[in-house]
């Protein structure tokens, strides 16, 4: 399984080049801060022109038209993941829009909160979160602060899936091995509000 993995392309997705693959994961801000029905439809509607056999997107803080159950239905071109999971060709992926201190969008207000979103996922190879565990490409890079969950990491290490993609964190892209996962921050805008980077494309 050829996985494609992006995120925080705030509204630039019609400027990238998606490399070709198996499975698209978009984990989050796929907006700027936006509530307009607009911006969601053409995302929806990109995804739909892509040729990639499955789909999954996970909100990200900013994108808070998600907040509202009846406004998800708007992403048709893709299973949208929040605080759920799906199977996919035999691999268990489960997602989360869960943010550190982001309590006013899909995030949770306290980072603890996450702890209960993944205690009672199932076995699963594949984690979709939009913000980072702590310690893993957590840092911006006008920043020497770890942003990173402690309850995430504490809970990845012990789902140990075979792949977490999340983003958040602009400028700590890049892939991370620990154990038997390989964390991916793919995060494709830069500091500036650019496509600084490019998917980062795995095989499962």
């Amino acid at each position: 399984m050829r996985i494609v993995c992006i995120s925080d392309t705030h509204e630039l997705h019609r400027e990238l080049d998606v490399p070709p693959g198996d499975m698209l994961i978009h984990a989050g801000d796929f907006t700027v801060f936006s509530e307009r029905p607009s911006i969601v439809r053409d995302f929806d509607e990109w995804l739909g022109e892509l040729p990639h056999r499955h789909k999954i997107v996970v909100p990200g803080n900013h994108d808070f038209l998600m907040n509202q159950i009846p406004n998800r239905s708007q992403i048709k071109n893709a299973t949208l993941l929040v605080d759920s999971g799906v199977e996919v060709d035999g691999l268990r992926i489960w997602g989360s829009p869960a943010t550190k201190l982001y309590g006013d969008t899909l995030g949770r207000p306290e980072a603890a909160d996450l702890k209960g979103h993944l205690l009672t996922t199932p076995d699963i190879q594949i984690l979709v979160t939009h913000g980072p565990p702590l310690g893993i490409l957590d840092v911006a890079a006008d920043s020497n602060v770890h942003a990173g969950c402690p309850e995430l990491l504490e809970q990845v290490l012990r789902i140990n899936p075979k792949l977490h993609v999340f983003g958040h964190i602009h400028g700590a892209y890049g892939t991370h091995k620990l154990n038997e996962t390989l964390f991916v921050n793919a995060a494709l805008v830069g500091q500036a509000g650019h496509l600084d980077e490019q998917p980062i494309v795995v095989d499962i």
